[in-house]
């Protein structure tokens, strides 16, 4: 779960991490009194789950109330990668000296927790680890703590100054603290900067909260921001669905994480675009199998569809009762392949056969199939 920056600052000065200080605007009087109350240069950032606000016009300096209003009368409604500004923060524009980037997030291939630090703050980080990436440090533990010999030479390659790296090795420790308390996937600073009055500052903040631990984290659930999150993946957790939205044309529709993972893969590697990874789990109850096709096909850019199940606690006719049902209460205008197999494909297939179904017996045929049919190409490398 991503929470807005103005939400990730709150955190951060709970744990003693510093931030400038700000207030959210939801129109641009409020913006002009809150800089007026400053009484200082502001900055005045857009409010949305996405990055790249600042090259899309979302960050501003104003140095009088009336800029800051005008600003916030520019960036509220403004759409950034498809989510519309509907908060500014107004916050005290901070004395930059140097920028760099810090954040902790879990390393999954040595299943340690990973600290990421890097000098070239206040960029994409991915940018940096692409282009340079002798720049970024880490460090990974397992036991939830850094010692101090293990920090100070990473605080000290950041800004090269004694009194900033012993700030820096406070700082990190806050943020480890708020990693662990939170249940977070990522708590990250970027960029994490020095002032020339020599204080390091937290100057814009990110926590992205583990979904599958929000039961034990009411407070932050209680942060969400459903307009920020897609309508589909919303219902699709209402339904027991496991839902991601995705930018391609082909739906797909499979039981298990990792046949699902492996699905948008073939897809991808075969010359297809995935739309969504959903995840209908182990469940033979056709009725998901229902809302999970008008979950999928409430998304316009759906040029085909491609059902994956492989029948262990599944059953495969029950899932095929499931699509026949759906053809009978929705309007399905795409093809639709379907592959099914394991515990009782064969009874699965019977029931759909004479449909406008296009069976597929293995992985590879389905995914050539799902791609013809959605009107893409198949890589010739692909092709046997």
């Amino acid at each position: 779960m991503k929470i807005h920056e103005y939400q990730a600052k709150a955190l951060f000065r709970e744990a003693g991490i510093p931030v400038p200080e700000g207030k959210v605007a939801t129109s641009p009087e409020e913006a002009r009194s809150i800089a007026e109350a400053f009484g200082t240069v502001v900055a005045v950032k857009a409010q949305v789950h996405t990055g790249g606000r600042g090259k899309a016009g979302g960050v501003k300096i104003a140095k009088t109330p009336d800029e800051a209003a005008r600003h916030a009368g520019n960036i509220l409604g403004m759409e950034i990668k498809g989510s519309t500004v509907r908060k500014v923060l107004v916050e005290r524009g901070s004395d930059i000296a140097r920028e760099a980037y810090l954040a902790i997030t879990m390393d999954r291939s040595s299943k340690a927790i990973l600290l990421i630090a890097s000098a070239a703050g206040g960029i994409d980080i991915e940018e940096v680890a692409a282009k340079t990436p002798e720049k970024i440090l880490k460090r990974t533990t397992t036991t939830g703590t850094f010692s101090e010999a293990e920090l100070a030479p990473v605080a000290q390659a950041l800004f090269d100054d004694p009194g900033a790296a012993a700030q820096i090795v406070e700082i990190t420790g806050k943020l480890l603290g708020l990693y662990l308390k939170a249940d977070a996937s990522l708590a990250e600073i970027n960029p994490l900067v020095l002032t020339g009055s020599g204080n390091v500052v937290a100057l814009d903040g990110k926590v992205t909260v583990d979904d599958n631990a929000l039961f034990r984290q009411p407070a932050l659930e209680a942060l969400r921001d459903f307009d920020e999150e897609v309508p589909q993946e919303i219902e699709a957790r209402e339904k027991g669905l496991s839902f991601v939205q995705l930018d391609g044309d082909i739906g797909c529709m499979v039981n298990g994480a990792g046949l699902a993972m492996a699905t948008m893969d073939m897809i991808q590697i075969y010359g297809g675009k995935p739309a969504n990874f959903l995840d209908v789990g182990g469940s033979s109850n056709p009725e998901k199998v229902v809302a999970a096709f008008k979950i999928i096909l409430s998304n316009p850019s759906i040029k085909a569809v491609l059902i994956n199940i492989f029948g262990g606690i599944t059953r495969c006719d029950d899932i095929a009762r499931g699509i026949l049902e759906s053809f009978q209460r929705i309007s399905i205008a795409v093809p639709v392949v379907v592959r099914l197999t394991g515990t009782n494909a064969d009874e699965g297939l019977a029931l759909l056969k004479g449909s406008s179904l296009i069976p597929a017996s293995t992985f590879a045929e389905a995914v050539v199939k799902v791609i013809e049919a959605s009107g893409g190409v198949v890589r010739e490398e692909m092709k046997s």
